[in-house]
């Protein structure tokens, strides 16, 4: 079940989630933009190269990754927060994921190379 889970996360969080990135930086057009802060980024993106603006998406997915699996590191207890004493644990379909989740997730990236 954590595995199902994990797979789901990454597949919703981060594969859908970059494809949205990708679709917004190739397709606003720089003068319709009225977020001061998406302007920039855009701005900066589209001074990019092809090769960089890989780059710019692997450090977004890599960034997501590293969310995804300090999130699931809270939710396991193996990670703190700060200020915070508030033991949280998570039920998947009323079960306990033992604090694996993770664990899991980082298995699920490396098994199927996914964690540069």
């Amino acid at each position: 079940m954590n595995e199902e889970f994990v797979k789901s996360l990454y597949k919703s969080i981060i594969e859908e989630n970059i494809e949205l990135y990708k679709g917004l930086f190739e397709t606003t057009n720089p003068n319709g933009s009225t977020d001061e802060y998406f302007g920039e980024a855009l701005s900066f993106y589209n001074s990019l190269d092809k090769k960089h603006k890989e780059v710019f998406f692997k450090i977004i997915e890599q960034t997501m990754i590293d969310t995804v699996s300090n999130t699931l590191g809270v939710i396991d207890g193996s990670s703190k927060l700060v200020e915070c004493a508030v033991e949280p644990k998570l039920l998947l379909d009323s079960k306990d994921t033992e604090g694996e989740l993770q664990d899991c997730f980082l298995e699920f990236m490396e098994e199927n190379e996914l964690h540069k």
